[in-house]
């Protein structure tokens, strides 16, 4: 399968599962190698028979859906946004959270990949947040759609490559060598819940004070689903909450309730009137 006829497949296939192409562009090439892999295991000579295989079979659509799921990630990606929320929202979050009598933050990282964002969020707290914080805990809630992601962030083992945006004095506090991975510290993984959670389909119970949506539903989405999922979220956040989406992704137009956070890139706060300081 070539690139050209993987892309028409993705441009037929991609509106139907309520995704758009203009979020897989750049990624394709891992999508069509695992749709490759598919249609070897189906025996299937190419996506133009693959086509008839899923209006035959309905239940395959569940399997392509699994085959676009974008697993990629690191710590600290997108230093900028991560800095801002350490020195500037974290506090001001907990302070708020003082204020109706709360003593633990909830943080939620939707999409979580490996384990790589939620665990940044963790040691941006530690080291950085907590001391300007006093009487505020926080726990956190990393879902994804993807089992086998998740058993990757539960062994919290990550090669060189994964860290080289953390601050060097981060990973070595917090990590520790096992032949060449790096592998998280207890004290740096007991305020991490794990889940299994498709967004399109469950959100979670509780209210939050910070959600971190980032490189998943803005880009990959269709624009309807967008819109239906950024009100869902925003039932979720606390006022006052903040709403982080990835730094080169944009709302699906106005998003009534939500200020962009002055200065920061893809943070958003929920029920304010004016930009936060």
């Amino acid at each position: 399968m070539n690139d050209s006829d993987c892309t028409s497949f993705l441009q037929w296939a991609l509106p139907q599962m309520r995704m758009r192409w203009a979020g897989f562009r750049k990624v394709r090439k891992q999508v069509c190698k695992r749709i490759a892999r598919r249609l070897r295991v189906l025996g299937l000579p190419g996506p133009d028979t693959y086509r008839g295989y899923l209006s035959e079979n309905p239940d395959e659509w569940m399997v392509l859906d699994c085959c676009c799921r974008i697993t990629i990630s690191r710590f600290y990606r997108d230093r900028r946004v991560f800095d801002f929320l350490g020195e500037t929202v974290l506090p001001l979050l907990a302070r708020q959270a003082l204020q109706r009598g709360d003593t633990r933050l909830q943080l939620w990282s939707a999409g979580c990949a490996g384990g790589e964002e939620p665990y940044s969020l963790l040691l941006l707290w530690k080291r950085r947040a907590a001391p300007l914080c006093a009487g505020v805990g926080v726990q956190i809630l990393a879902t994804d759609t993807d089992p086998s992601s998740l058993e990757r962030a539960a062994a919290a083992c990550y090669g060189p490559a994964s860290l080289k945006d953390l601050p060097p004095d981060w990973r070595e506090a917090a990590f520790r060598r096992r032949n060449s991975d790096y592998c998280l510290r207890s004290g740096y993984r007991s305020a991490i819940v794990l889940r299994c959670q498709d967004l399109r389909s469950r959100l979670p119970p509780q209210r939050f004070d910070l959600i971190l949506c980032r490189n998943l539903v803005f880009t990959y989405f269709s624009m309807e689903l967008q819109q239906q999922l950024l009100e869902r979220l925003q039932l979720l956040l606390q006022p006052g909450g903040a709403l982080v989406i990835g730094a080169h992704e944009s709302l699906p137009g106005p998003a009534t309730g939500l200020t962009p956070w002055q200065g920061a890139l893809g943070i958003f706060r929920h029920g304010s009137a004016t930009p936060a300081h």
